[in-house]
């Protein structure tokens, strides 16, 4: 492992030993971090920096080889920092991959399952499909998309699921809608699961919870997609828990999750918030694609 010298000392730098792309917008990564691959479990996150002066930014750990020693990471190519590492290639090497973080997703007792992913968020969703199926749970997975070209990860969900539905907004590719259609439709028909587990989009997260609820299945969602410095400091990750009595709660979807009770999550207020500061991300993004457009 290649090492970087600073005032402070000798420390790793971490290697990209793959890199695929999965669609025009995401990327998929497996970085050589032992450390982190000898512990990382499903659910849990990394926080990377592409060099000395990036930002640090969290990602999930989308899985790992333990004999290799590598971690699997996937990312959507939306901010400065995702399109500098997306201009790393194989072989080259990003500055720091500290983990694994958060809480692993709760397997224990859950003998049938629905996973239900949205875009990108397949990434995260997939490593917990992929341990439920190793423990023999009966996993059904629900994954959607806007249209077929973001597809990603259809086979890997595959060889992991019992049944598998894939879905796209425009009809372009599998059925025609967004996955609360046929997780709506399984309920209606009598279908009962331990747990849904859904990850994407907090739009889609919502409703998934919404259609759930007459039913009275626990609905487990991660609260990934609004973290960004990952250990509860920045305060951009924070939420509100809606109790049985009315009651709120603050919690930080970095140090306290990422996954928590669907039915408890002010999904409206998380949504708001996350809209905020969009202008800005954007702004520093097209900077970023200038400056290597420049080089």
């Amino acid at each position: 492992m290649q090492t970087n010298t600073q005032k402070y000392g000798v420390y790793p730098m971490y290697k990209i030993v793959r890199k695929k792309n999965l669609n025009h917008t995401v990327t998929q990564m497996e970085i050589e971090a032992p450390l982190v691959a000898a512990k990382a479990k499903p659910g849990q996150f990394i926080i990377l920096r592409v060099d000395e002066e990036g930002e640090r930014i969290p990602l999930t750990v989308a899985g790992v080889n333990r004999e290799e020693g590598t971690v699997k990471i996937i990312f959507q190519i939306v901010g400065a920092t995702t399109a500098k590492l997306n201009h790393k290639e194989e072989g080259e090497f990003i500055q720091d991959f500290a983990g694994p973080l958060g809480k692993a997703t709760e397997t224990e007792g859950i003998r049938k399952v629905c996973i239900v992913g949205g875009g990108v968020g397949c990434a995260i969703a997939m490593p917990v499909a992929q341990e439920f199926h190793r423990l023999g749970a009966e996993v059904t997975s629900i994954i959607g998309f806007r249209s077929k070209d973001l597809l990603i990860l259809e086979e890997e969900f595959s060889e992991c699921s019992d049944r598998l539905v894939v879905m796209t907004d425009d009809g372009s590719y599998g059925r025609h809608g967004n996955v609360t259609v046929p997780l709506k439709e399984m309920l209606d028909a009598g279908e009962r699961f331990d747990m849904i587990i859904t990850i994407g989009p907090l739009i889609m997260m919502k409703f998934v919870t919404l259609a759930a609820k007459p039913y009275g299945v626990p609905v487990t969602v991660s609260m990934n997609p609004i973290m960004i410095d990952g250990t509860g400091m920045c305060g951009g990750c924070r939420i509100t828990l809606v109790k049985e009595d009315g009651t709120r709660e603050t919690k930080f979807a970095c140090v306290d999750g990422p996954d928590f009770n669907g039915y408890e999550i002010d999904f409206d207020e998380a949504m708001s918030r996350g809209r905020m500061y969009m202008w800005f991300e954007r702004r520093a993004y097209e900077e970023t694609c200038n400056l290597f457009r420049e080089a």
